[in-house]
């Protein structure tokens, strides 16, 4: 017999990682609710929710399947929020989550970046808000439909009130891992995050991105900086990646045939994949890039470091709306003194 669903889920910022989680769980059969922007709940409520994936995955819930909302509704008593949105809206988020659900109840952080557990836990101190990592990358391909287009395996601080949610998440095809420590994860999953700014300043797909050396030695000049912020700040980031961290700058710096035939594995990915980063300057909001490049520069300033790396891309991205076009590889390379 299946597994027995321990409650309702409420996701928190239906964006696409929302989409994709909550879709996935609610085509297992997980009652779920949706909270998110107008934009997207008008869409899924015209289109359902289609979800596909690298694995050749493809599954469909019709518009009326599901559950939306603009906010949390009233009297909600979900077992547990997935907490997806953008972290520049992470306290709003959680205080409105605070406001409206019981005392303890059980919030994974889904969000990129490391600081936003602590923010949700301060905007809303009665919630059980926890560490989570998304390893994976997930692209909207259409009107409601979601595509994950790199492997991978969730991951969350351990807690008693995710235990029993194990096999669900692993019968809706997102498996979910504990840790009792999700720290060195966290930073694992940032260091290779810090392709994002990467590839959205390129505005090409992250395949295409990738096979571009000049691309490739920006990323590995953005890891080197944060190792070695780390290293002073006493932290090893886990292997989250085909390699560790530690040899992955080396193997980004290859030239273009080796890469292509050393890292075949890194490059399972299709050529719908591109970065959520991307995605936001195509759309004109504001990037996470603080939560990314920033946290490095932040623990960089925190242990009497600077990030000069880092705090550029922090820049250059802040300053897209000014210049709203590509950068060529070799310009980008200049402008991190490459």
């Amino acid at each position: 017999m299946p597994d027995a669903i321990p409650g309702e889920v409420l996701v928190m910022g239906a964006g696409t990682i929302g989409c994709f989680i909550g879709g996935s769980l609610a085509a297992a059969g997980v009652p779920v609710t949706f909270v998110g922007r107008p934009r997207v709940l008008e869409t899924l409520a015209r289109n359902g929710l289609t979800l596909s994936d690298i694995d050749g995955g493809n599954r469909k819930l019709p518009a009326s399947a599901l559950r939306l909302c603009e906010q949390v509704p009233v009297g909600a008593r979900p077992a547990l929020v997935l907490l997806c949105v953008k972290s520049g809206a992470t306290a709003e988020a959680a205080s409105e989550l605070a406001f409206a659900l019981p005392a303890g109840t059980a919030v994974v952080s889904l969000q990129n970046g490391i600081s936003n557990c602590a923010a949700a836990s301060q905007a809303g101190p009665s919630l059980n808000v926890l560490p989570g990592m998304v390893p994976y990358n997930v692209a909207e391909i259409g009107d409601g439909a979601f595509h994950r287009g790199t492997p991978g395996r969730l991951a969350a601080g351990d807690d008693a009130a995710l235990r029993p949610w194990l096999p669900v998440f692993e019968r809706a095809g997102v498996p979910l891992d504990l840790h009792a420590d999700l720290l060195p994860v966290q930073w694992g999953k940032l260091l290779l995050n810090l392709n994002n700014p990467v590839n959205a300043l390129s505005g090409l797909p992250l395949r295409a991105e990738l096979m571009q050396r000049g691309y490739r030695r920006c990323f590995a000049a953005l890891i080197d900086e944060a190792l070695g912020v780390l290293h002073v700040a006493g932290i090893a980031p886990a292997q989250v990646a085909a390699v560790p961290a530690q040899r992955l700058s080396g193997l980004l710096r290859l030239p273009d045939w080796l890469f292509r035939i050393v890292a075949a594995r890194m490059l399972r990915i299709d050529a719908k994949a591109r970065s959520s980063m991307a995605d936001d300057l195509a759309l004109g909001r504001r990037t996470e890039i603080d939560a990314l490049s920033g946290e490095v520069v932040r623990l960089a300033q925190e242990h009497g470091l600077s990030a000069p790396r880092n705090a550029r891309m922090v820049a250059l991205l802040d300053a897209w709306p000014q210049r709203p076009k590509p950068w060529p590889a070799r310009q980008l390379q200049d402008s991190l003194g490459l």
